[in-house]
């Protein structure tokens, strides 16, 4: 009798295994787990937070924990608006950096005005934000007409705005790097005095809840998907796919909009060279990694997020152990490689085959 009761509980563990494996979820978790527990051994006191002080004299936490958390915010606001693109347009937009750079040049140019180094701001804060909504979406509907009306290759149409985005951005502010002098516009990129928590990471949360609720309430995941999988059959069923593809695209631009004006107000300045950069590719990285298809259709929103704060518990990891910075791309890559490999539908299946073979060799040795 508790032979029996072992097999069968045995065989509900391996069944409840083999789903887990099948779920697009496994492989960013599975991932989080392994640098957990390689960060726990080889050095447990990276989990640690603590309470100091910020150059303001105000109570904040610190730790790397908190670093992962909120360098992470911008990557993980790009990663909701990349895997709506991707499920509907069957490609990746590849001028997320350089929007975001013409984005934050837009929030200098709105608070700045003429002058590169005003004493006060020149327009209110929400101004310059809706400002910088409103031209980031603007480029997304350019990336998005190119895209679902002259049936563009994504990552051909979105090549234009890659290529030229950071020259935009210099000529929107004459060249100059402007300078905001004002306390209050730190507060978004930072911390907000009386609140020890990273602003960034509110801001994430905000944006995960926003689009938990439209993917809830609306038909706008449902439609991504169906167009992604077949345009032509979500056409006969009543489905536009032109709008469809072009509505994701906007709402990539809104998204590269809100992580543009954080990364400005970290610095209340931006490089255009430099800001974001390659954070399109981490972008990418992070719908891959949540088990997502690159090709189009089927995607999971949380798997995407997860995924963003997947890679940068990988980089903060590197930069921990003191890997050099021109190295780092090469470490990480092979990192996201052979988890986005694992990550794909085809090897999950494969390795449930192999799982299913050697479970009934395990219960017929156990039984002996």
């Amino acid at each position: 009798m508790p032979s029996t009761t072992n097999n069968t509980t045995a065989g509900t563990f391996k069944a409840f295994l083999l789903r887990l494996v099948r779920r697009q979820i496994f492989i960013p978790v599975a991932a989080l787990l392994i640098l957990v527990l390689f960060n726990l051994i080889a050095d447990p006191s990276f989990f640690a937070i603590t309470l100091d002080q910020n150059s303001a004299g105000d109570p904040v936490f610190s730790g790397y924990l908190i670093t992962i958390l909120n360098n992470a915010s911008e990557l993980a606001i790009l990663a909701i608006g990349m895997t709506l693109v991707t499920s509907a347009s069957g490609g990746q937009d590849i001028s997320v950096g350089s929007a975001i750079a013409i984005a934050g040049s837009v929030v200098l140019r709105v608070l700045c005005g003429t002058n590169s180094r005003p004493e006060t701001l020149q327009a209110p804060i929400i101004v310059a934000f809706l400002v910088c909504c409103v031209v980031a979406m603007l480029f997304g509907a350019f990336n998005g007409i190119l895209v679902s009306v002259f049936k563009i290759q994504p990552m051909v149409a979105t090549l234009i705005l890659f290529t030229a985005g950071r020259s935009i951005a210099a000529w929107i502010n004459n060249n100059e790097l402007p300078i905001i002098s004002e306390v209050s516009f730190g507060y978004y990129g930072n911390f907000i005095p009386g609140i020890p928590i990273p602003t960034p990471i509110f801001i994430a949360v905000a944006c995960m809840l926003v689009i938990a609720l439209v993917l809830k309430f609306t038909n706008l995941g449902l439609y991504a998907q169906s167009v992604g999988i077949n345009a032509e059959a979500s056409r006969l069923n009543g489905i536009n796919p032109t709008w469809i593809k072009f509505i994701t695209y906007v709402i990539l631009g809104l998204c590269v909009a809100v992580a543009g004006f954080i990364k400005v107000s970290r610095f209340s300045t931006l490089n255009y060279s430099v800001i974001a950069k390659d954070i399109e590719m981490d972008a990418i990285l992070a719908v891959a990694l949540g088990g997502n298809a690159l090709s189009g259709g089927k995607f999971n929103m949380p798997a995407s997020i997860l995924g963003a704060y997947v890679i940068q518990f990988l980089t903060t990891t590197l930069f921990k152990f003191n890997v050099v910075s021109s190295a780092l791309p090469a470490y990480k890559a092979i990192v996201v490689i052979v988890l986005v490999v694992l990550s794909a539908p085809l090897v999950r299946d494969k390795i449930a085959e192999v799982w299913k073979k050697i479970a009934p060799v395990k219960a017929v040795k156990e039984a002996n």
